[in-house]
């Protein structure tokens, strides 16, 4: 059962990788930059706490915000928690391409939930949401015992 579900896992993680590159590009944007933007439109974030929460290394984190960065799509700001780690915030630039993507987004958002139903996509995410927090606390015993 595993193996059954990394493969899909994996194959969805390749599908919407695609999708998002095809809905990000009309707005001058990558799938990456969208999601490390995305992580911070609500409030600013260190790099490290950007990488935790998207489940990704903060080297990879860290070379797409510089990137956004050096193209005025974000900018660093001074924590107040901790000196040397900068917090990431979307500049207005940078929140007006993610408005861009909305409409596109919407569309797909729609057109799964007319394929799946609201009730089966809603139970989609709650079964991946709860396969998250089995494998981070499986992980988190193993890195215990280890």
């Amino acid at each position: 059962m595993l193996s059954r579900t990394a493969l899909g896992v994996f194959r969805l993680n390749g599908q919407f990788l695609a999708v998002s590159e095809e809905l990000a590009r009309p707005a001058g944007l990558t799938a990456a930059w969208w999601q490390v933007l995305g992580a911070v439109l609500r409030e600013p974030l260190p790099v490290a706490g950007i990488a935790r929460a998207m489940g990704i290394t903060r080297q990879s984190v860290q070379r797409v915000a510089d990137l956004l960065v050096e193209r005025g799509l974000a900018a660093y700001a001074p924590n107040p928690a901790h000196r040397r780690a900068k917090l990431l915030a979307p500049t207005d630039e940078g929140r007006a391409a993610v408005a861009r993507i909305e409409p596109g987004h919407a569309d797909l958002a729609a057109r799964l939930a007319a394929e799946l139903g609201d009730e089966e996509f809603a139970e989609t995410a709650r079964v991946l949401e709860r396969l998250s927090r089995a494998l981070d606390a499986v992980n988190g015993q193993a890195a215990q015992v280890g």
